[in-house]
């Protein structure tokens, strides 16, 4: 009898605390089911803000309103001449092909009154932006101002236009000039006999010179011999003629050691003056870069060893993706400097390579990455 009395107390013992264990146990379990519902709704908050920020992202990829509709460019140039030009060209005509806009070319043939007529017909077309390349401001500054009062955008390149609303984007004048420059001192140890060949009337060569002018007191032991230019319609024809006369007036080997083109049309027209002439001794350094310039520095022996220059395609382009940020109402700078690079044919490869190559041996070569909005892409996709 005590037996089995001992063994229901022991019973009633373990069942009392099975019935406790039994309780925890489900109130740790709905004590952990409330982080678990909190975990939920905090995914459920995550996927909330995660819906959030890719409506922000929508947001901001979507096109602006001012754009939902093709938009008419006029591009107006001061002057057209050589391959610089025309891959320049070739970049304004690809960005705006890729936006699905339309652009109008104008050359004004280095009239500087009718580069500014066109900016006139440009306004009374009431094209959605202008592109300038060149001119100068004392020819210009009217009819731009015309434009920008009409909320036409105006984006600029090489000029000296000081208007406010107008973008005005350049390749860095004074680099070019210098890294240029630079290098031809150091190949020449800092002294010899050089030829300059420039000429005014044109905002980037200004420029150019005033770096120039620094040049001769740093390096005072550099003398220049000759210094002649002209831009015409057959630029790189007329640089070697006068090439030709500068190299009867100095015959001798050590008469000239080197010749600064501050234009890549200068500088082709020299290099053929001198290949002809059989004085390749005589090294050219220019300024401005192309495909056919390319080809130049690379054929054996060339004596065209280096040029500083922006990838002209690309300078095309962001002047286009300005004008398009102008347009969407989004804030542009005033003045904007594209990084130029000092190209020299012994860091080329052996075998010939294109401008679209040119990056795989110039570092940062056309990749300037600059006026880009998030809405491009779908401007472009569209």
């Amino acid at each position: 009898m005590k037996r089995f009395k001992a063994l229901s107390s022991l019973f009633l013992l373990f069942f009392a605390v099975f019935s406790i264990l039994t309780g925890c146990t489900h109130e740790q379990d709905a004590v952990s089911s409330k982080p678990a519902n909190g975990a939920k709704t905090t995914n459920n908050k995550t996927e909330t803000t995660s819906s959030h920020s890719t409506a922000t992202s929508d947001e901001q990829a979507a096109i602006p309103e001012k754009l939902k509709k093709p938009v008419k460019i006029a591009a107006i140039m001061q002057l057209s001449i050589g391959t610089f030009s025309s891959q320049y060209i070739a970049g304004v005509k690809e960005q705006v092909q890729k936006f699905g806009g339309e652009v109008q070319i104008y050359n004004a043939d280095n009239d500087l009154t009718k580069m500014a007529s066109y900016v006139e017909t440009a306004i009374t077309q009431n094209v959605d932006a202008i592109l300038l390349d060149h001119g100068r401001a004392d020819a210009l500054e009217g009819p731009v101002k015309k434009a920008v009062a009409k909320g036409i955008p105006v984006v600029a390149f090489d000029n000296d236009l000081n208007i406010p609303g107008v973008t005005v984007i350049d390749q860095d004048d004074y680099s070019l000039a210098w890294k240029t420059l630079k290098t031809l001192a150091e190949d020449l140890n800092g002294e010899g006999n050089i030829v300059t060949i420039w000429v005014g009337g044109f905002t980037p060569m200004e420029r150019r010179h005033i770096i120039y002018d620094a040049f001769k007191k740093r390096y005072p032991n550099i003398k220049e011999i000759a210094k002649f230019g002209t831009a015409s319609a057959n630029t790189a024809l007329d640089t070697q003629t006068q090439m030709e006369a500068i190299l009867k007036k100095y015959p001798n080997k050590g008469d000239i050691d080197a010749v600064f083109a501050t234009w890549d049309e200068f500088a082709k027209g020299a290099t053929r003056a001198i290949e002809q002439a059989g004085r390749t001794e005589i090294k050219v350094y220019g300024i401005d870069l192309s495909d056919e310039d390319l080809q130049m520095i690379q054929k054996p022996n060339s004596p065209w060893v280096a040029t500083t220059a922006t990838d002209p395609a690309e300078v095309g382009r962001v002047q286009v993706r300005f004008a398009y940020q102008k347009i969407a109402g989004e804030k542009t700078p005033n003045i904007y400097s594209l990084e130029p690079h000092l190209v020299k044919r012994s860091d080329l490869p052996d075998k010939q390579v294109s401008m679209n190559e040119l990056s795989q041996y110039i570092p940062g070569w056309g990749q300037s990455n600059v006026a880009i909005s998030p809405w491009m892409k779908t401007l472009e996709a569209r």
